[in-house]
């Protein structure tokens, strides 16, 4: 039992990282923007509230710092893509370049010693349930708080004006420009919050997840958060529920790494990565569910008529 409670946990916050990502993707995305430059977002969100840990800020400023960190990376993505038409490919992996290599620059002197990491909340009387206390009711504010906002984009994007609005931006620009409303700012809005949420995917794993500073920390995880908007065909029940999927897939190569089973330990870390390539092959066959939830204008540029 033990085991199991510790596999399960170690899921719920192994996902926490790519639950943040993933989310702020599918807005993204959902305005007709695609930007490839999350691993670059999460690192520098990841080195920005680094830096403001080991600077003697408060924790909840050092994730804020990480998650304004991650909006203004995507703010320049949103400059080129948006403003300058750059194809919006080449500057998101333009991005995650840039954001490798100013989380390696800012790092430098950060050292090896670890971190006070993210403490966790046990909730009175709940925590104290056997088995089920340390399953739910044991975890780190940030854990919480992407389940808040998985409720929060759905209910946003289904639910309200404003989802509708995006929605029909990333479906047809030019018929939302016709109406009125302002599709270049509507998707400056969804970059920005994309580029939030990235960046406190990156604060979660420098301050919580690996109290460490590593270069590269984020091992992938942003491309894993882009392949799980697709895994997902951009719903959020669907990402919420593929990011503890991958998330599982870590926390078993780990354990069977511990667990010293008879398998090349590179092949073990190499799991959560075949899994994605795997899922990826398996949902591309399904061309129409692919092409029911699909932005129809994705990646598409957009020059309002004067």
């Amino acid at each position: 039992m033990d085991l199991f409670i510790a596999i399960f946990t170690g899921t719920i916050i192994a996902a926490t990282p790519l639950i943040f990502a993933a989310l702020g993707e599918l807005v993204v995305e959902k305005s007709g923007v695609l930007n490839l430059g999350i691993e670059g977002m999460m690192l520098i969100g990841a080195a920005f509230a680094f830096w403001a840990v080991i600077a003697g800020l408060p924790m909840p400023v050092a994730i804020l710092a990480g998650a304004l960190g991650g909006a203004a990376a995507s703010l320049l993505f949103g400059v080129l893509a948006l403003t300058f038409l750059t194809n919006q490919y080449a500057a998101g992996l333009a991005l995650a370049i840039f954001g490798s290599g100013v989380s390696a620059f800012l790092g430098r002197n950060f050292g090896s010693a670890p971190i006070d990491a993210l403490d966790r909340i046990s909730i009175p009387f709940l925590s104290d349930i056997p088995v089920i206390g340390p399953m739910f009711f044991r975890f780190d504010p940030m854990v919480y708080f992407a389940i808040v906002m998985f409720a929060v984009i759905s209910w946003f994007l289904y639910r309200t004006k404003g989802g509708l609005i995006l929605r029909t931006i990333g479906e047809s620009p030019e018929t939302a420009h016709a109406i009125g409303y302002p599709v270049i700012r509507i998707r400056y809005l969804a970059v920005l919050f994309g580029g939030l949420m990235a960046g406190l995917a990156g604060a979660y794993l420098s301050v919580a997840y690996t109290p460490l500073w590593v270069e590269n920390m984020t091992a992938g995880k942003g491309w894993i958060s882009l392949a799980l908007v697709v895994f997902a065909t951009w719903r959020p029940l669907r990402v919420l529920l593929g990011a503890w999927l991958f998330g599982g897939m870590t926390i078993l190569q780990l354990q069977g790494q511990a667990l010293g089973i008879a398998v090349p330990s590179e092949l073990l870390s190499a799991l959560p990565y075949l899994a994605t390539i795997v899922v990826l092959v398996i949902i591309s066959q399904n061309r129409q569910m692919l092409a029911l939830h699909f932005p129809a204008s994705l990646a598409k540029p957009f020059r309002p008529a004067t």
